[in-house]
């Protein structure tokens, strides 16, 4: 946006800042958050705090410097608040769970650490960020972040008192992360319709057991290798020996094969071509298939068993089922894409496509946030700052968001919301 777009909006946005910075306690200080949500707007390369406060003609780089990262305001009430204006509006199809990088120098800044970015495509020096995002056909919105703090900065005292990590902070896997999120967001009475993610999240079988038990809908993209067993594979039970002891439990006699395995056995008539959505090019379509099958591994089969074995004392062995969604272009030589779905058997194929692929529209959020909005451009260092920087980098996408879908949405009387569109309760 130039600077004259930004001057005919600051009537709304002032209305905008007022509603959702209304927890920040002094005048002066959501006067600075005006201040940086024009700035972060505004036209400009770099929207670092120097660059900023350079272009903005209220702009004091010592004061936005202190409101970033020496206030002590709270950027939680904040969060809340835009996710209470943005899921009604946005009225999501489902909730994606996804993760950004942003390559750093040196060793000091909050959580940097050699790891995997993705925004480089290797192992380098970098911060990761875990997300859920709202996400619609046309349009999304982040709801929470979480800085994912590496190992190696668990125990480091010395550089947790320099970036002022809070003592309860600790690592945490990315996953758990997420479910920390969905946790928060459903405290605050919000609740995902569906839960969407790659492949990086969906393999991992706790995480889809910990989306089951909250009784959460998902469609989540797996690995070519992880295994499941047939619909209609059964259990047996191994003949018993002697008159003493347990009767044997019923288990799986063979090992379960991958999916890549089990899509092979599929006839070419088993798959449909459908269309999901209108691209810049035309349709996108493509070809996919739907069975049901039953996840197999010591993860999915112990929480299972413990389970059963406190509940009533044995299990018949039966693995739960669910649905597996698989993708295989035209042009392929063999299925490119696999999915799992915990949702009903009735579902149909178009719905759970639908679902699958809805992860396009978080690409259109992070260019934005990235390359328009200034969220890789922060360079303090601390935990607070790094936490005030999002917030008001999710401030910013919020209100443009707003803008694009409702130019007329009323300010500060608008009313807040405590859920988003009717979940899909398992």
């Amino acid at each position: 946006m130039d600077a004259h777009e930004v001057n005919r909006m600051r009537a709304t946005l002032g209305f905008f800042v007022a509603d959702v910075f209304a927890s920040v306690p002094r005048k002066d200080q959501r006067a600075k958050g005006d201040c940086y949500l024009r700035g972060l707007m505004l036209d400009g390369r770099r929207k670092s705090i120097q660059a900023m406060a350079s272009r903005l003609a209220d702009g004091n780089e010592q004061n936005l410097q202190q409101f970033v990262n020496q206030s002590t305001w709270d950027p939680v009430p904040v969060q809340r608040r835009i996710c209470e204006r943005m899921l009604p509006l946005v009225a999501p199809e489902a909730w994606v769970i996804d993760d950004v990088s942003v390559p750093k120098d040196g060793q000091m800044s909050v959580a940097v650490a050699p790891q995997y970015c993705g925004a480089l495509g290797k192992r380098a020096n970098c911060q990761v960020a875990v997300s859920v995002h709202a996400a619609s056909d046309t349009a999304s919105c982040p709801l929470q972040w979480r800085l994912f703090l590496p190992e190696d900065w668990a125990f480091d005292r010395d550089r947790r008192a320099r970036t002022r990590i809070p003592t309860e902070v600790t690592h945490r896997e990315k996953w758990r992360l997420a479910l920390d999120m969905l946790d928060t967001l459903a405290e605050w009475g919000m609740k995902a319709p569906a839960v969407v993610a790659d492949a990086a999240y969906g393999t991992n079988a706790h995480l889809r057991a910990a989306l089951q038990e909250r009784r959460l809908a998902y469609v989540l993209a797996i690995r070519a290798d992880v295994t499941a067993y047939p619909f209609d594979t059964k259990p047996e039970a191994p003949a018993r020996k002697g008159t003493v002891g347990c009767w044997p439990q019923p288990r799986y006699r063979h090992r379960a094969p991958s999916v890549a395995a089990l899509v092979a056995g599929l006839e070419r008539t088993d798959f449909t071509t459908l269309t999901w959505r209108q691209g810049s090019r035309g349709e996108l379509r493509s070809r996919f298939a739907a069975v049901r099958v039953r996840p197999a591994g010591k993860a999915v089969e112990r929480p299972i068993r413990a389970t059963a074995s406190a509940e009533q004392g044995w299990w018949d062995g039966v693995l739960p089922d669910c649905w597996l969604l698989t993708e295989w272009p035209e042009d392929a030589e063999a299925p490119t894409e696999y999915w799992l779905s915990n949702l009903p058997a009735d579902t149909p194929i178009t719905d759970l496509v639908a679902l699958a692929k809805v992860r396009w529209r978080i690409e259109h959020d992070y260019r934005e946030l990235k390359h328009g909005l200034g969220l890789d451009h922060f360079e303090g260092r601390s935990w607070p700052g790094w936490h005030h920087h999002i917030t008001l980098v999710t401030a910013a996408h919020a209100f443009l968001t707003e803008q694009r879908l409702a130019p007329k949405v009323p300010g500060p009387a608008s009313p807040s919301t405590k859920s988003s569109t009717p979940s899909r309760t398992l």
